[in-house]
Order: structure tokens, then sequence, then C-alpha cells
């Protein structure tokens, strides 16, 4: 009996042994295609980080331009707001003398209405 056994055996051992081969070679192969991804995923994120200093250096030159940019307006409106004082000032003094020209005017028509006709 026990080679009538045997045969069965042997045969349940080799469908084991054929699944087992089958169920390696579909693990080789999903290693292998978690690889390739991960070699792609490798690729992009070197992509994605040079994209990424590519934008930081661009938004900090955009930036540093953008405070140059302030800093000259800056200057010249201090500059601008210099002149129109100094336009007032002198517009002040001018002004100034008008009404003490007018005061004088006055003065002068004063007397000669106080002052009696000979």
């Amino acid at each position: 009996m026990p080679s009538d056994d045997l045969e069965p055996r042997v045969e349940a051992l080799e469908d084991q042994v054929r699944d087992l081969t089958a169920r390696v070679r579909a693990t080789e192969h999903d290693a292998a295609a978690a690889r390739v991804l991960a070699g792609g995923a490798d690729r992009d994120v070197g992509e994605i980080r040079g994209e990424l200093r590519h934008f930081r250096q661009s938004t900090m030159t955009s930036l540093n331009a953008m405070r140059q940019g302030f800093l000259e307006l800056r200057a010249e409106f201090g500059e601008l707001r210099d002149h129109v004082d100094r336009g007032f000032a002198e517009m002040r003094g001018k002004l100034d003398a008008t009404a003490a020209g007018q005061h004088q005017i006055v003065d002068l028509l004063h007397t000669i209405i106080e002052k009696p006709m000979s």
C-alpha cells in the first residue's frame, strides 16, 4: 500500500511546487515593477526638488526686485515731499510779503483818508 499512496503524494507535491514557482515568478515580477515605480518616483522627487529650487530662486529674485523698487519709490517720495515743502515755504514767504505790502497800502490809504484836504 505504501507505493499506491506515494504517487498521489508526489503529484500533490509537484502541484505545490508549480504553485510556489508561479507565486515566486509573480513576486519577482511585482518586485521588478516596484523597482521601476520607485525609480520613477525618485526621478519625480528630483524634478520636484529642482522645480521648488527654481521657484524659490525666482520668488526671492522677484521679492528683492520689489524691495528695491519700494526703496527707490520711498526715496523719490521723500524727495518729492521735500520739494513740496520747499515750494509751500516759498509760497508762504511770497504771500506774507504780499500781505505786508497790502497792509502798507491800507495804512497809506487810511493816512490819505484821515488827512484833511488843503
